[in-house]
């Protein structure tokens, strides 16, 4: 089993605190109360927002992958490819297919390309971005019953 939640990292935040201060100072104009429901509503606003761009998961379990909303078999994928920092760029730009499914955050440099090898699936290929692709490589390989990856 393999299980990750793809956080923001710890800076960003200071992104839900800016963002109430603004809204703060943009109301103080109007009154001091409004200046601290605006603090308060822009800081819960912005924490909500990122809270859940970084609740992303990548798992996998009783025979599926399941990244983000997708679930997938795991009988449906094919091999895997660990891309380092440099390699998860290109295959999210310059390389990728727009047909792909990718799980893709920016503030994590490494990746996983899994080739889709159902017939009738149209995907070719997922990126899922990931803080351990090699992990994640092996946990698809024990799921699929030790085929070599």
């Amino acid at each position: 089993m393999y299980e990750e939640r793809l956080t923001v990292p710890r800076s960003w935040w200071l992104l839900p605190v800016a963002l109430g201060l603004s809204l703060g100072l943009i109301l103080l104009r109007f009154s001091g109360l409004g200046a601290l429901i605006g603090l308060v509503v822009g800081v819960a606003a912005g924490a909500a927002a990122l809270s859940s761009y970084g609740s992303a998961r990548i798992r996998v379990v009783q025979g599926s992958l399941v990244a983000g909303q997708a679930r997938i078999p795991v009988s449906a994928l094919g091999e895997a490819e660990v891309l380092n920092p440099k390699e998860a760029v290109a295959w999210r730009s310059v390389k990728a297919d727009p047909r792909a499914f990718m799980l893709l955050r920016s503030y994590v440099p490494t990746a996983l390309k899994v080739a889709v090898t159902d017939p009738t699936d149209p995907t070719p290929y997922l990126y899922l971005s990931t803080r351990s692709p090699q992990r994640l490589a092996d946990a698809l390989g024990e799921a699929a019953g030790g085929r070599n990856r």
